[in-house]
């Protein structure tokens, strides 16, 4: 009757540390995952629409809705309120869809993007 052969006490230990060797030299096969939380690239605000034409972008107005109320816009991404500068000109007035901005008799009103050119399917809270 033959007797099987035992196998040195190290070998199982050498072959598990060339096992994992072999498989650390490998490439790695992983992907970037994607953010779930960033935004389509159609709505990335980071760069704003007309972007390099230098002309100024109002992204949002808010109004509070009591008399006296806090008055507070976001152009360019940055924040302004009523009597405040930006780049030279003040904020002379605000509505719910415009900003008008005075240098000395000049005056701009930046005007929200209208509605329909935001994208479809977006409930106005989001839009």
């Amino acid at each position: 009757m033959n007797k099987p052969t035992l196998a040195p006490r190290w070998a199982t230990p050498l072959a598990t540390l060339s096992a994992t060797l072999l498989l650390a030299s490998l490439p790695a096969a992983a992907q970037t995952l994607a953010d779930p939380t960033r935004p389509p690239a159609a709505l990335d605000t980071s760069r704003p629409a007309g972007a390099g034409d230098g002309l100024a972008r109002l992204q949002s107005v808010l109004i509070a809705p009591r008399a006296g109320g806090r008055h507070v816009a976001v152009i360019d991404g940055e924040t302004v309120r009523l009597g405040d500068s930006f780049r030279g000109a003040r904020v002379a007035r605000m509505t719910q869809t415009e900003v008008e901005l005075v240098r000395g008799r000049e005056r701009q009103v930046l005007r929200l993007d209208p509605p329909e050119a935001t994208t479809a399917g977006m409930t106005p809270a989001a839009q």
